[in-house]
């Protein structure tokens, strides 16, 4: 195959891991990545270090948002794929500080949309969010399910890049796909999420806080297993549909090549169990302090995968207990723990 693919978020968790595999499989990889302070810079520049020992890597440390900046990147690089991850992350960041949601969200997703239309790419790939889910309580969550009751101002400005991304390829014929996370965990990942700060704390004698009471379901996803899935999904570029005819149980717009897909374990597991699945690899015992539902926050996820096999073939599968396994063996060699 090959070709070049532009990744926005590149020294991100799910860029870094999403990057090395491009790279792997011979693409020419052009990242961008403002090493925001939201968390530990240097676990980004680590990341960044890493990528930039292959010679069909390079990158621009920049906002997505500054003027003019993608625009440039299109223009010099003409990408073939564009696989857009950089947002500002996390449901409970989004209540203090809802400003760099829009900023990033929402006016770094219209300069790349602008770009795409003046140097339209073979397929864009968007990164959305379970968290869009909202309010919705039917199980397992369908492409197709209605997602109007978003509960945070994170998952809103997801939702509304999944707008956004319609109506360009609506006007402009772009092919555009948007994945929605389902709760992404692994080596590399990021501090202010629940392994990392389990993990941390446990390892330390540190107390963890315990949200709802562990009275919590998530769909947990290898990032491997999300990798895999976002690097087949750029070969199922969708189409518009002729007479406007979709098939049954496709989230394909009948009025653009606008497509949605979740990417998720499709096996909901309690907070608890996966408490657990950390004192097992770390082998010790959590001290848990249970705390009250966090607002913005939703009790359980878990996503249909049936679309994603059928675009694919692929569906993520790696089991809880693994996954953290690998993160805490990880984590130890990061930190240079014993």
């Amino acid at each position: 195959m090959g070709g070049t693919v532009l990744v926005t978020g590149s020294s991100g968790f799910i860029g870094y891991h999403l990057c090395a595999r491009l790279l792997a499989d011979g693409f020419t990889v052009v990242g961008i990545d403002n090493l925001s302070d939201y968390y530990d810079v240097s676990l980004k520049e680590r990341r960044q270090a890493m990528l930039l020992q292959s010679p069909g890597f390079t990158v621009v440390n920049d906002s997505i948002e500054a003027p003019g900046r993608i625009m440039a990147l299109f223009e010099a690089h003409k990408p073939d794929y564009v696989i857009h991850l950089a947002a500002q992350a996390g449901v409970r960041y989004s209540i203090e500080n809802p400003r760099s949601y829009l900023e990033s969200n929402i006016t770094g997703t219209f300069e790349i949309l602008e770009a795409a239309r003046a140097h339209p790419p073979k397929h864009m790939l968007l990164a959305s969010t379970s968290s869009a889910f909202g309010a919705n309580t039917e199980m397992p969550y369908r492409e197709t399910d209605k997602a109007d009751h978003q509960m945070s101002f994170y998952a809103a400005t997801k939702k509304a890049m999944e707008n956004m991304a319609h109506s360009y390829a609506h006007l402009f014929d772009l092919p555009v796909t948007m994945f929605r996370f389902f709760t992404v965990y692994g080596p590399w990942g990021r501090p202010d999420m629940a392994l990392f700060k389990f993990t941390r704390a446990i390892l330390n004698g540190d107390p963890i806080d315990v949200y709802n009471h562990g009275d919590m379901k998530r769909d947990f996803t290898y990032v491997e297993d999300l990798v895999q899935a976002i690097r087949l999904l750029m070969d199922a570029v969708p189409e518009r549909p002729e007479d406007g005819v979709v098939p049954e149980g496709d989230s394909l717009s009948p009025v653009a090549p606008h497509r949605v897909v979740n990417i998720g374990n499709s096996e909901p597991v309690q907070l608890t169990d996966y408490i657990a699945a950390i004192e097992a690899a770390t082998g010790l015992e959590a001290a848990q302090n249970l705390m009250p539902m966090q607002a913005g926050d939703v009790p359980a996820t878990w996503a249909d995968t049936a679309l994603l096999q059928r675009l694919t073939g692929y569906r993520p599968q790696t089991d809880v207990k693994d996954g953290v396994a690998a993160f805490v063996d990880w984590y130890r060699d990061y930190y240079g723990l014993v």
